[in-house]
């Protein structure tokens, strides 16, 4: 893939969060999230790729835009497998909390985990425990595990959790063990990512959550050298069913990297709409002018680029209706 479609791919994610930014707060998740999806299929035709939305918003007959399946892009350039998660947090966004934000990975046609839209087991970690911990250990053998690798004592380690009644119980584990807890209301995309970010101070992402989140996060993972371990939570036939019609045969298997997001490049973007751990959010300037915050990674370069940008909105509107004028 060109390296120029990183920052195409960030336009998209920013027209994504310019657009729902003016529904923060204003309790009403259903018109924050189609603000943000209108925003992020218009753009998304400048885009010079061949792309499938392979995550979206749900099946054709659940989503008008950007449903699995849909093809995106202007059709000249590489193909491509699309995630897409328009606004990560609505409700956040529509309740004025952090964590919310835009999202999109690209990767190589046929690498992205086709993950239907249900629970799933995850462990995510930086670059020093890749490949030195297993989500099929118990916790407390993964803290050990981590903190031999760390150099650090059990004590020291600060793991992220989203604060969930199905958590109660690991969480008690977790406390038992002694470690630091960040409880996270609501993020399950930056949460997952931030222990591959030294600066957050967090080590472990443990806990459950949204499954395509996860193949978003697994692709953000690549890029910064963590990795991702996961495991569907299948909990009706009809979810195994559609596991089945998604390609996945052995649902209850463990789902490594190489599952997650394969092994070819990979373009990640974020811009932050509230802020997180991982992004400021969206803030308004004087002047009708519109500061957003993005992060912009690649799995074949490691490169990492947080991308401030301050948007004239007078003039983006007006360029806007000449070209539908």
């Amino acid at each position: 893939m060109d390296r120029q479609l990183a920052l195409e791919i960030a336009r998209v994610t920013e027209a994504g969060a310019l657009a729902s930014a003016s529904w923060i707060g204003r309790g009403d998740k259903h018109g924050a999230d189609y603000a943000a999806t209108s925003a992020i299929r218009e753009m998304f035709d400048s885009v010079p790729i061949n792309g499938t939305v392979v995550i979206g918003e749900g099946e054709m007959d659940e989503a008008p835009m950007l449903y699995i399946g849909e093809k995106v892009g202007s059709r000249f350039g590489p193909d491509v497998d699309v995630a897409v998660d328009p606004l990560e947090g609505t409700e956040v966004v529509a309740n004025g909390l952090n964590n919310g934000m835009s999202v999109i990975a690209i990767a190589e046609r046929g690498n992205l985990l086709h993950a239907p839209d249900m629970y799933m087991q995850k462990l995510a970690v930086g670059p020093l425990l890749a490949g030195h911990v297993n989500l099929d250990d118990p916790i407390e053998v993964t803290l050990e595990k981590s903190a031999a690798r760390l150099g650090k004592s059990v004590e020291d380690l600060t793991v992220m959790i989203l604060q969930r009644d199905r958590h109660r119980e690991l969480i008690e584990a977790l406390r038992s063990s002694g470690v630091r807890i960040k409880l996270l209301d609501h993020g399950d995309v930056s949460g997952a990512i931030v222990p591959a970010i030294i600066e957050s101070g967090v080590d472990l992402y443990v806990g459950s959550g949204g499954a395509p989140e996860g193949v978003l996060a697994a692709a953000a993972l690549r890029c910064l050298g963590g990795e991702m371990q996961g495991r569907l939570m299948v909990q009706s036939r009809e979810q195994l069913e559609r596991c089945k019609r998604m390609g996945i045969q052995q649902p209850d298997s463990l789902l490594r990297m190489e599952q997650l997001v394969g092994t070819g490049d990979i373009i990640f973007a974020a811009t932050g709409i509230t802020n997180s751990d991982l992004l400021n959010g969206v803030r308004n300037l004087p002047g009708q002018r519109v500061e957003t915050h993005s992060v912009i990674m690649r799995a074949n370069t490691g490169t990492i680029r947080y991308l401030r940008c301050v948007h004239n909105m007078s003039i983006k509107l007006k360029y806007a209706a000449g070209m539908h004028g």
